[in-house]
């Protein structure tokens, strides 16, 4: 995790500083079984590191006893466009955004943050553990999930990682979890805000990345108002597929304008991050493909390294 946050770290510096081409990414919806793929290339210049990954996201997969999300990600040679590697895309999915969020929360929540939470129990879930738990040295970290077994379980399989605390907790009451929390990760299917923005304290930095369609979001009006720095991994996406945002801009209570910076304006050293220990710091993300083209990158190169991986003839 602490290296695949510094290629993340790495990886939006060089979106802000348009050094990456990055279309929006494609949605084909396929409604007769609840389910969109997302297809989204990137290229990045300096690193030559070109991919394309395929998300399919089913509504309806955890009734057949399948995972929510499945993916792979395809890694090209940039000079001459052949095929180098496919790897499995949701365990490269998870990570990259969990590295992501553990890139914004090192730039944005206070350094003596000690108390974390998190919403979820998927696999995102056990990233957004392990990236907070990177970025802080947390004493005790809080996870919700409306089904706590599926939290218990979480907790059973990570406890064992050395870099997380000893302290952790299923909460069993959000408002309360939430007003502890120095940190707050929401990695959820939920399409309605999922805490009170009333009970989020000073100097709480939240990261958001469960919801990526205009209809959905993890975050309320009350919270939206009281944020002193909004970040998005991408205007461009952002705009076009953050509910968390777009909702509130519809209403009239956020503006564009109102948003801070990419977190690479940060990461890059353009603009500041948190400034002040009361501040409340929003790092909201739908994802990116640079996030993918850079790790994809970096495991094709370690597992090189290590000599890992199938060798196949197309």
């Amino acid at each position: 995790m602490p290296q695949a946050i510094e290629v993340m770290q790495d990886a939006f510096a060089r979106l802000a500083n348009h050094q990456a081409t990055v279309p929006l990414r494609s949605q084909l919806p396929v409604p007769q079984y609840n389910g969109v793929a997302l297809f989204m290339p990137a290229y990045i210049q300096g690193t030559d590191a070109l991919a394309i990954k395929i998300v399919n996201v089913f509504g309806d997969n955890a009734q057949r006893g399948l995972p929510l999300i499945h993916a792979v990600v395809v890694v090209l040679e940039a000079q001459t466009g052949r095929a180098l590697a496919l790897i499995e895309g949701g365990a490269l999915t998870a990570l990259r955004t969990g590295a992501g969020c553990g890139a914004a929360t090192i730039a944005l929540a206070r350094s003596d943050a000690r108390v974390g939470l998190v919403f979820g129990a998927g696999v995102q879930a056990r990233t957004q553990l392990r990236a907070l738990c990177a970025a802080r040295q947390l004493e005790r970290v809080y996870v919700y999930d409306p089904a706590p077994a599926k939290a218990q379980a979480m907790l059973a399989e990570l406890r064992a990682r050395p870099e997380l605390p000893a302290d952790l907790r299923v909460a069993d009451d959000v408002a309360s979890a939430v007003r502890a929390a120095d940190i707050i990760s929401c990695a959820t299917t939920s399409k309605q805000p999922l805490f009170d923005g009333n009970d989020v304290q000073p100097g709480a930095h939240v990261n958001a990345i469960g919801s990526f369609t205009p209809e959905a979001r993890e975050t309320d009006d009350a919270f939206i108002k009281r944020c002193n720095k909004i970040v998005v991994d991408a205007y461009s996406g952002a705009l076009a597929e953050a509910g968390d945002l777009i909702q509130p801009m519809e209403q009239g209570i956020l503006d564009e304008s109102d948003l801070y910076a990419e977190l690479g304006e940060i990461t890059s050293g353009k603009k500041m991050g948190r400034v002040s220990a009361d501040e409340i710091t929003f790092f909201k993300s739908v994802g990116n493909a640079v996030q993918d083209a850079a790790l994809a990158q970096a495991l094709l190169q370690r597992a090189e390294a290590l000599g890992l991986g199938v060798n196949v003839e197309l």
